[in-house]
């Protein structure tokens, strides 16, 4: 699927002809601690981003702000601080800027966690993974999420939602989606799950209820610590590596209480 095209840009886009009826920003930015929807973990020398990179990092940001009907490309062009034209020439249609707007958005949660936080990191495709490791990795995901990105859960929310009504953009989504599926897939297999697809699914349905709960749902004024996220995902592995050694079980749920849940 063409994702972008090179030709000149148009006057009078559907898109800028929406853009006076753009929502009003949400602040949903400031709830995330005063970090935009592209806001990713600080590293010493960040290159400069690329046109492409700026045009999702600015997509992203006004999904977060003004919802679906304040992307425009004009008002992409504005965030940005490029010359007008420039999103319509990278991206021509709309289709092709929800896409970027998803190819950024995958690339800044990819960053969430650096390779070396991975379990099995520098081993084979074979090594086991140790289940206490497992739920490490997760629940500093899930805390960087609710911390200090909250404005990425918003524009993914956004992206899911809209894909939900164009069929082009469904494909695209889940496909890029695709990318964090697999090494959950794996991960659970090399934690010892003998079923590491349901049990993947089952991981993810609870972390995104869980993500979207404490972003935008009534329990968001709450964000639960490192902790109680550590003992509600060792709960829920727990219950899935029941059929483990005893030892094996027991360092899966070293944890006490009922974590995971956001309180009011």
């Amino acid at each position: 699927m063409s994702t972008s095209a090179a030709s000149p840009a148009s006057d009078g886009t559907e898109e800028d002809r929406t853009e006076a009826g753009a929502h009003t920003a949400s602040g949903v930015g400031s709830e995330a601690g005063g970090r935009t929807a592209t806001a990713a973990p600080d590293t010493p020398d960040t290159p400069a981003l690329s046109r492409a990179e700026r045009i999702g990092d600015a997509a992203l940001d006004l999904l977060v702000e003004r919802g679906m009907r304040g992307l425009t490309h004009r008002a992409v062009d504005e965030r940005a601080g490029l010359p007008q034209g420039s999103t319509s020439n990278h991206a021509r249609t709309r289709q092709a800027l929800l896409e970027t707007a998803v190819r950024r958005q995958v690339q800044l949660e990819a960053r969430l966690l650096t390779p070396d936080e991975l379990p099995g990191a520098g081993g084979g495709g074979d090594a086991r993974v140790d289940p206490d490791v497992l739920v490490d990795v997760l629940s500093l995901a899930l805390h960087r999420y609710l911390t200090d990105h909250r404005a990425l859960l918003v524009s993914r929310y956004e992206l899911a939602l809209e894909a939900t009504r164009r069929p082009e953009l469904r494909v695209f989504f889940d496909a890029a989606g695709s990318v964090f599926r697999g090494p959950l897939v794996a991960m659970a297999a090399a934690a010892g799950s003998p079923e590491p697809e349901r049990h993947a699914l089952s991981l993810i349905a609870w972390a995104e209820g869980l993500m979207f709960s404490c972003a935008v749902g009534s329990f968001h004024s709450t964000v639960p610590g490192r902790a109680e996220l550590r003992t509600g995902i060792a709960e829920l592995l727990r219950g899935m590596l029941g059929d483990r050694p005893a030892r094996d079980r027991e360092s899966v749920g070293g944890t006490a209480g009922h974590g995971g849940r956001c309180r009011a």
